[in-house]
C-alpha cells in the first residue's frame, strides 16, 4: 500500500485492493525479517511535520496588508524624526501580532496527542514465540495477539477471533461494539468490514489474532494525523481583515499621491509636501485596529470562558458569529452520549420487569469488559437490585453463537439465562412466557407477533437484544450446545437518548440564522428516529455511499438542501464541509472522535468537547466544557457582539479618518497654508484612537446580533462615502466661518479646526454604535469614560502651557460657541443619515 495514498482513497478502497498481500507465516516473522522490514517501512509511528520556527510564524502574520501599511507608516515616521508615532505603531503591531502567534501555536501538539492515544507495547509472534515488543517496531506481516482491553496498534486483517468485540467509535462514529471475525464480507467501507481491525480502535471483549498490513503514516489513523498537520486556509476573519487592509491601502495611496502631486504642481516645497503626505498616510491608518481587535476578541474569550467554552483561536469568536451552517455529530450534542435501555417489552408488548431482570443477571455475570449494552442493563438494575443471585457457569459470546449464556441461581431456583441477537434467540425457543407468567407454546402466530415487535423497534433505528431462559434444576454446568428448548421472555431495547435541551437549542440557532446539519457515522434509521424524537425537520437525507458517487461539483450543488448525512466516513465529512464552504457558507463543525478531526480542522470554526479524544481537542478552535448546543448558541451571540464592536471602530476609523484627511488634502491645495501641521495631524489621530479603546467593552445592538454577519466591503465603502463627506462638509463650514466671519490668523484657524475635528470624530461614536435612536441603547461606562475623557484632553490641549510648541493658541468664546453649534448640527444630521449609511452592514 502506498504511503502517499490519500485518506479518502484509503477509506473507500475495497479490501483486496487496499490490503495488499503481506508475506508471512503462521509462526509470524523471524527477528531478522522483522528488522529488515522495519528498515524498509520505517517505525510504526505518526510522522511529525517539520515545525515552522516561531519567528517565521510571526513574520507570516506581518504579511497582512493592514499590518504592512502600519509598518510602512511607522518606518516613515521614524525616518522623519517622529519618534513617538514610530514607537507607538511598532508597539501595537508587535503586541497584537505576538499575541495571535502565541495563542495559535498549537499545531505541534496534535501529533503528540495522537501518539498518546496509542498503546506502547503489544504481543506479537516472532520466530514462533509470542513476545512483547514496542508498538513502534511493528511491521507489515507481523502477527499480533489482541485481548480485551488492548488498543489495536496498526491496521490489519483478522486471522482468528474468539468473541472479539471492538469499539471503533472514535474512527467511525458507531457507538455500539462491532463484531470482528476472519470471514470477509462485502462492505462499502473498510470501517464496516468484519475482518478489518483499524489502528486506534480498542478491544472490549474476546480475543483476536491480526495480520498487520499497514503501519505508521500508512494507516488510516496516520493519514488522518497527516491531514491535521497541513497548513490551514485563511479563516473568515483573516480574509475579512485582508480585504479591509486592501481597501485602506487603496484609499491611502490615492490621497497621498493626490496631495503630493498637487503640492508639487503648485510649487510647494518638496520636503513640506512629503511630510504632509506622510502625515495623511498615518492619519488614514487605523493604528489601534490590531489592538482593538485583540482586546475585543480577548474580552469575548473571557465571557465565553464563563459560559464554559475554552477559546483556543481568538479569531474563531468572530468566525462563530459569522457562521450560518453548523454541522454536528449526534453524540453528546443532540444525545446524552451514553447507551440507555428505553424499553423491555414482554410478549404482550408492554414493559416487563422480569425481562429486564433476566437480562441484567446475564450481564452481571458475563466475564470480560462490559459492553455499553451491558452497562445500560446494569444501570437499569440499580432501581431493581439483583441481590440473591449466584453465578454457577457461563458460555461467553461467540460469533457463531451470537449470544451469552449464564447459569445462575436464586433462592434455590436455577435458570439458564440467554441474551443475544433477537433472531438467534427466537430460533432457539419453543415456548414463550406470557404477561401473567404462563408458559405457552411458541406457535406461528406468536412468532409473527414477536417478529412484528422487533421490526417496529428496529424500523426506528433502535438496537435490540432477545432474552430467553429455561429451567436448570439440579444442574451446575452448561452443556455444549445446550441452548435449545428456551422460553422466550422478551426484548431489551436500547438507544443513545436525546438531550432534553437539544430541541430548544436548535430552535435558538435556527432563529439566529444558522442551519443545523447532522453528520453521523451511524445509520440513517437511527439518525432519523433521533431527529423525529427531537421534532427537528429533515428535508433530505444523504448517505456516505451517495456522497462517494458524487463529484465535487455535484456534491456542492446538493449539499445545501440536505439536513442529515448518515454512515459518513472521515473523508466524506471533510467533503461535506468543503462543499458547503464552496457554496459561500461559513461552517462550524462539532465533533469528538479521531474520525472528526480532519473536518474540525477544515471548518471555519472547529469545535470539540472536553470528553473528546486528544486529537479532536487539539484540532479544535474551541472546546465546550458543557456539551450542550445552547452553549454554542451563546457563543454565536458573543461572536456577533464582538464583530459588532470591531465594526464600530472600523466604521469610525474609515469614515472619520477619510473625511478629515479628504478635507485636509483638498484644503491644502486651496489654502495658502496647511490646515494642520504634520505634528497636529498625528496628535489628532493619536487622541482619537485612544478615545476608542472602550469600544471592545460596549454593548451591541440587537439587530447587529440577530443574523450571521460578513465582512461587507461594499457596505463599508458606502458608509464611508456617506459619513466621510458629511464630516468634510462641516469642516468646510468651519473653514468658511473662521476665514470669512472671524478672519482668524493661521494658528487660531488650526486650533479651532483641531477642536471641531476632535469633537465630531469622537462624539459620533455614540450615534453610529446603534442603528436605532442613540438614546435607546445605553453605552458601556468604559466607552463613555474613554471617549469623553480623551475629548476633554483635546479640548483643554490648546489652553495648556506647552500648546505653543504644538502650534496651538487660545480660542475666544465666540469661536468656541460657533464650534459648538456646528458640532451639534453635525451630530443631528449624522443621526438622521446613519440609517441609510449603515444599510447592508448586517447582511451577508
Amino acid at each position: 500500500m502506498s504511503g502517499n495514498a490519500a485518506t479518502s482513497d484509503y477509506w473507500r478502497k475495497p479490501l483486496p485492493e487496499t490490503f495488499e498481500a503481506v508475506v508471512t507465516t503462521e509462526s509470524g516473522l523471524s527477528a531478522d525479517e522483522a528488522a529488515s522490514r522495519l528498515a524498509t517501512w520505517g517505525r510504526n509511528e505518526i510522522v511529525q511535520r517539520h515545525r515552522r520556527h516561531l519567528m517565521a510564524d510571526f513574520a507570516r502574520r506581518l504579511a497582512n496588508p493592514l499590518i504592512l501599511i502600519l509598518l510602512v507608516a511607522s518606518a516613515i515616521a521614524g525616518m522623519t524624526g517622529d519618534l513617538p508615532s514610530f514607537l507607538i505603531i511598532l508597539f501595537i503591531v508587535c503586541l497584537s501580532t505576538g499575541l495571535d502567534t502565541l495563542q495559535e501555536r498549537r499545531a505541534e501538539a496534535m501529533a503528540d496527542a495522537l501518539r498518546r492515544s496509542i498503546a506502547l507495547t503489544t504481543h506479537v509472534r516472532r520466530d514462533g514465540v509470542i513476545v512483547e515488543v514496542p508498538v513502534g517496531t511493528l511491521v507489515p506481516g507481523d502477527v499480533v495477539e489482541l485481548a480485551a482491553g488492548d488498543l489495536v496498534p496498526a491496521d490489519g486483517l483478522v486471522l482468528a477471533a474468539n468473541s472479539a468485540q471492538v469499539n471503533q467509535a472514535v474512527l467511525t462514529g458507531e457507538p455500539y461494539p462491532v463484531e470482528k471475525r476472519p470471514e470477509a464480507q462485502d462492505a462499502g467501507d473498510i470501517g464496516e468490514a468484519a475482518n478489518v481491525l483499524m489502528h486506534g480502535s480498542s478491544m472490549i471483549g474476546g480475543t483476536a489474532t491480526m495480520l498487520v498490513v499497514a503501519t505508521g503514516a500508512r494507516t488510516l489513523f496516520g493519514q488522518i494525523a497527516a491531514s491535521l498537520q497541513q497548513d490551514q486556509a485563511p479563516t473568515a476573519f483573516e480574509r475579512g481583515l485582508r480585504r479591509l487592509g486592501v481597501l485602506i491601502l487603496r484609499l491611502t495611496i490615492f490621497l497621498v499621491l493626490f496631495v503630493l502631486l498637487a503640492h508639487l504642481a503648485l510649487g510647494r516645497p518638496p520636503l513640506q509636501a512629503f511630510l504632509f503626505a506622510v502625515a495623511l498616510a498615518v492619519g488614514l491608518t487605523p493604528e489601534l485596529l490590531p489592538m482593538i481587535v485583540t482586546v475585543a476578541l480577548a474580552r469575548g474569550a473571557q465571557r465565553m470562558a464563563a459560559a464554559k467554552v475554552v477559546v483556543k483561536r481568538l479569531s474563531a469568536i468572530h468566525d462563530l458569529g459569522q457562521t450560518d451552517i453548523l454541522c454536528t455529530d449526534k453524540t453528546g450534542t443532540l444525545t446524552q452520549a451514553h447507551i440507555a435501555m428505553v424499553a423491555h417489552p414482554g410478549l404482550d408488548g408492554t414493559d416487563s420487569e422480569r425481562v429486564a431482570m433476566l437480562a441484567a443477571v446475564n450481564a452481571q455475570f458475563e466475564t470480560g469488559l462490559k459492553s455499553p449494552l451491558d452497562e445500560a442493563l446494569l444501570a437499569h438494575a440499580v432501581a431493581h437490585p439483583l441481590e440473591g443471585w449466584r453465578k454457577l457457569d457461563e458460555r461467553p459470546f461467540g460469533f457463531e453463537r451470537r449470544r451469552v449464556t449464564v447459569l445462575a441461581e436464586k433462592d434455590g431456583e436455577r435458570l439458564v439465562i440467554v441474551k443475544g441477537a433477537p433472531e438467534t434467540i427466537l430460533g432457539l425457543c419453543d415456548r414463550a412466557e406470557a404477561a401473567d407468567g404462563r408458559i405457552v407454546p411458541l406457535d406461528a402466530a406468536i412468532r409473527a407477533e414477536i417478529a412484528a415487535q422487533h421490526d417496529r423497534f428496529a424500523g426506528e433505528g433502535l438496537r435490540l437484544l432477545g432474552v430467553a431462559w429455561k429451567d436448570a434444576a439440579g444442574r451446575s454446568r452448561i452443556d455444549v450446545d445446550d441452548d435449545a428448548g428456551l422460553v422466550f421472555a422478551g426484548h431489551c431495547v436500547f438507544i443513545d437518548p436525546p438531550k432534553d435541551s437539544a430541541t430548544s437549542a436548535v430552535a435558538r440557532l435556527n432563529a439566529a440564522g444558522i442551519r443545523v446539519k447532522l453528520i453521523s457515522g451511524d445509520s440513517a434509521l437511527v439518525c432519523q428516529h433521533l431527529l423525529k424524537t427531537l421534532e427537528l425537520p429533515v428535508e433530505e437525507v444523504m448517505t456516505g455511499g451517495d456522497i462517494a458517487r458524487l463529484s465535487e461539483t455535484a456534491l456542492a450543488a446538493r449539499v445545501e438542501a440536505v439536513d442529515l448525512f448518515a454512515r459518513v466516513t472521515p473523508d466524506r465529512k471533510l467533503r461535506v464541509v468543503r462543499a458547503l464552504q464552496q457554496r459561500g457558507h461559513t461552517v462550524a463543525f462539532i465533533g469528538d472522535g479521531i474520525n472528526d478531526a480532519p473536518a474540525i480542522r477544515t471548518a471555519d470554526v472547529g469545535i470539540s468537547v472536553d470528553t473528546a479524544t486528544d486529537v479532536a481537542r487539539e484540532a479544535a478552535d474551541m472546546i465546550l466544557l458543557a456539551t450542550d448546543l445552547n452553549v454554542v448558541a451563546d457563543g454565536v451571540a458573543e461572536g456577533r457582539r464582538t464583530y459588532a464592536n470591531i465594526m464600530k471602530y472600523i466604521r469610525m476609523g474609515t469614515s472619520s479618518n477619510f473625511g478629515n484627511m479628504l478635507t485636509m488634502a483638498l484644503a491644502s491645495v486651496v489654502l495658502p497654508f496647511l490646515p494642520l501641521t504634520a505634528v497636529q495631524i498625528l496628535v489628532n489621530n493619536l487622541i482619537y484612537d485612544l478615545s476608542q479603546i472602550g469600544i471592545p467593552f460596549d454593548r451591541a445592538d440587537a439587530r447587529e446580533t440577530a443574523r450571521p454577519h460578513g465582512w461587507d466591503m461594499k457596505a463599508l465603502v458606502r458608509f464611508t462615502l456617506v459619513m466621510g463627506p458629511l464630516s468634510s462638509l462641516f469642516d468646510v463650514a468651519t473653514f468658511a466661518a473662521l476665514l470669512l466671519v472671524f478672519h482668524v490668523d493661521v494658528e487660531t484657524f488650526r486650533t479651532a479646526w483641531f477642536v471641531e475635528s476632535m469633537a465630531t470624530q469622537i462624539l459620533v461614536v455614540f450615534l453610529i454604535r446603534t442603528r436605532g435612536p442613540f438614546w435607546r441603547l445605553k453605552p458601556h461606562p468604559m466607552l463613555t469614560a474613554t471617549a469623553l475623557g480623551f475629548l476633554g484632553v483635546a479640548l483643554v490641549l490648546p489652553f495648556m502651557p506647552f500648546a505653543g510648541a504644538l502650534g496651538f493658541t487660545f480660542l475666544s468664546g465666540k469661536i468656541i460657541g460657533m464650534i459648538g453649534l456646528l458640532v451639534a448640527a453635525y451630530l443631528l444630521l449624522a443621526e438622521m443619515l446613519k440609517g441609510s449609511a449603515m444599510e447592508g452592514h448586517s447582511r451577508r
